[in-house]
């Protein structure tokens, strides 16, 4: 179904965080207070029952863990090694206020699911067939949970993605030193083998078929498509050789070979986790000098501190309070050209100066797509995200979205858990139910 190149750079890296064995999962699992009314649940967006499947672990029933999570979030493989638990589940651990290391969830999670996957365990069935279609825009994380939920309710599925790969960001964008895109794709795949989804790739929305085609194939929509290319600057010398979106390289080094040979400096624009991702990416790819530019300081970076932290330990440097204001070389970037700033990020006159650069990421944020509901009468758009109640229902009926379309950019597993709250409600739509799955 998806095809990856046997050589890509992404297999340069290795796993930052290193699965757990037999002993070690299951002495972490019996360090667990096993917590009545658990923090770490609540701080799962996806609500896993995080005490019982570690139990489970403790007692031995491995499918057992490893169903309690599937049935909140069927990403659970990918979830348990991309999603940030250091502010999430770990980081509302009980353990932390009384000054001990937090359980190790994710690890314990992925200790689980993989054990679940490696096994073949099954665990769900399409229902009944309902005579009910529903087309679904995009292929990855959000797209997929909805389509499993959906397929269980028995409805038929048709995923459409105009990439000629599926997964989505997980496949395309997660940081290879948390996740391969071919762990994605099997994972994707190992989704979608509850039978009853078609998946159509290489297709684009609303180029290569309207939304008045889709809307004659199917009962009802949902809208998973993620977000757009890379935002750019519009700084002098923008067009110089060696400036490109953060995004859209890490999607390059992930499917395919790039080639950094002749770069000595790189910079990366931003302060967010994707810029924090792209210099540790560079750092690894063998780039001898690597930069992250902000125009604030680490205390107000959006970037989590644990990742920055990471990125300090593998040799990046900050410049902090820099703008910048333009480019400079001759047909390819040579600097950055910057100003510094002040504590509320405000340009300070005089304090222009150049950081040299023969690569510069930008990292600034990506475009919305909401302009691609356009036709789509009823779907209302906000500073270029779909407007939905909160099951995902926009003002079309039977018009759904969820993920970053929705949120603007959020985790992987946000974009699970309102794919699967999507599909609910669909299901809801569609036969008058009020079921939950």
């Amino acid at each position: 179904m998806s095809k990856l190149p046997d050589v890509r750079s992404e297999l340069t890296f290795e796993d930052f965080k290193a699965a757990l064995t037999d002993h070690q999962a299951m002495v972490e699992a019996n360090r667990c207070l096993y917590c009545y009314d658990a923090p770490c649940i609540k701080a799962c967006p996806t609500g896993i029952d995080i005490p019982s499947f570690i139990r489970k672990i403790a007692t031995g029933n491995i499918r057992g863990s490893a169903k309690t999570i599937f049935d909140s979030n069927i990403l659970g493989m990918s979830c348990a090694r991309v999603c940030p638990v250091e502010v999430l589940c770990e980081g509302d651990c009980v353990d932390n206020a009384a000054g001990i290391p937090p359980i190790k969830i994710g690890k314990l999670q992925r200790y689980a699911t993989d054990r679940a996957f490696e096994a073949g365990w099954t665990f769900y069935q399409a229902g009944p067939d309902t005579g009910k279609s529903v087309g679904l825009i995009g292929a990855g994380p959000a797209s997929l949970a909805a389509a499993h939920r959906l397929r269980r309710f028995g409805h038929r599925c048709t995923l459409y993605d105009k990439r000629d790969v599926i997964g989505g960001l997980n496949t395309t964008g997660v940081a290879p030193h948390k996740m391969k895109a071919d762990r994605s794709i099997t994972e994707a795949e190992w989704v979608l083998s509850i039978g009853g989804i078609d998946v159509q790739t290489g297709v684009s929305i609303p180029d290569d078929l309207t939304w008045e085609q889709l809307n004659e194939r199917h009962d009802a929509l949902f809208l998973g498509f993620g977000l757009g290319a890379d935002s750019a600057l519009d700084l002098p010398g923008k067009d110089l050789d060696g400036i490109e979106g953060a995004v859209d390289f890490i999607e390059r080094f992930k499917l395919g070979v790039v080639d950094l040979s002749g770069v000595q400096r790189a910079v990366v624009l931003g302060g967010g986790n994707t810029a924090l991702d792209a210099v540790r990416e560079l750092i690894t790819l063998g780039v001898p000098h690597v930069t992250m530019v902000y125009r604030g300081d680490a205390s107000n970076m959006s970037g989590y501190a644990h990742e920055w932290d990471a990125a300090k330990t593998e040799g990046v440097r900050a410049h902090w309070n820099a703008q910048p204001i333009g480019y400079v070389g001759e047909g390819r970037v040579s600097a950055v050209r910057c100003i510094q700033t002040s504590a509320d990020k405000r340009p300070v006159p005089g304090t222009e100066h150049e950081v040299p650069a023969d690569l510069v990421l930008l990292a600034v944020g990506q475009a919305k797509l909401g302009e691609l509901v356009a036709r789509l009468d009823g779907v209302a758009v906000e500073w270029g995200c779909i407007v939905t109640d909160a099951v995902g229902a926009t003002g079309r009926p039977g018009v759904y979205a969820a993920g970053d379309c929705r949120n603007g950019g959020k985790e992987v597993v946000n974009a699970v858990a309102e794919g699967r709250d999507a599909a609910i409600a669909i299901h809801a739509y569609l036969t008058g139910a009020d079921q939950d799955a």
